[in-house]
């Protein structure tokens, strides 16, 4: 079984790289927000509010998920450690 230290590691770089991940698509979503919708509008034939709403959903569902598994066992782990 891999010692507290490594899980520790490893959870503090997948929270790591979560959290990059997330910053990077809420910057895209944002900032090239014009670009972003008229690709998907004219790739899935949906309106802008539809693709606003589906960003907006992925972004906070990607959020939760990066907290729930990366971050809170990487605060665990760091707290019994």
């Amino acid at each position: 079984m891999e010692s507290i230290e490594a899980l520790t590691r490893f959870f503090g770089w997948c929270a790591v790289i979560n959290i990059s991940f997330l910053i990077l698509a809420t910057f895209f979503v944002t900032f090239m927000r014009g670009l972003a919708v008229n690709l998907h509008t004219k790739m899935f034939a949906l309106s802008e509010e539809d693709i606003l709403r589906a960003y907006f959903q992925y972004l906070a569902q990607y959020k939760i998920a990066a907290l729930v598994l990366s971050v809170v066992p990487y605060v665990s782990l760091k707290l019994m450690s």
